[in-house]
């Protein structure tokens, strides 16, 4: 089955919707230049990937659309710092995202910054992201 382009995906969703995920996707491109994007479409997302070596990626991003806001998630964001952007606690175990609408737009480089960590902490290896997690329930219990 051939790829689906970025942009057939988007067509299907109303114009100020399009045009945010379109953003992202040049926000994404440009924190992650490495990264490769491309369609889930079971998932009806884009998502993004980067190479670790040779049998090794990271899937750390996806821009979800839906009609009236576009999501910019991360898998494992459970990992990463507390941000006042990021939603999903309490909702998913490891994802977290943050939402975008025509009306609450986010800084470009806030939303770079969430993309490279997000690149950080699931490029990590299996007992790193351990150690973290570990860590960080300890700092929550104190």
């Amino acid at each position: 089955m051939d790829p689906i382009p970025p942009e057939a995906l988007l067509a299907d969703y109303p114009g100020p919707m399009r045009e945010i995920a379109e953003w992202l996707r040049g926000v994404v491109g440009r924190a992650v230049p490495a990264a490769t994007e491309r369609v889930r479409a079971g998932w009806r997302i884009i998502g993004y990937d980067l190479s670790l070596g040779p049998r090794r990626s990271a899937y750390f991003a996806w821009i979800m659309v839906e009609g009236v806001h576009v999501h910019l998630g991360f898998p494992q964001g459970v990992l990463m710092a507390p941000n006042p952007l990021l939603d999903g606690e309490g909702i998913t175990k490891r994802a977290r995202w943050t939402t975008l609408t025509p009306n609450t737009l986010i800084a470009e480089a806030q939303l770079a910054a969430l993309a490279r960590e997000a690149v950080e902490v699931t490029s990590m290896t299996r007992a790193e992201r351990f150690a973290l997690a570990m860590a960080r329930e300890e700092a929550a219990d104190r």
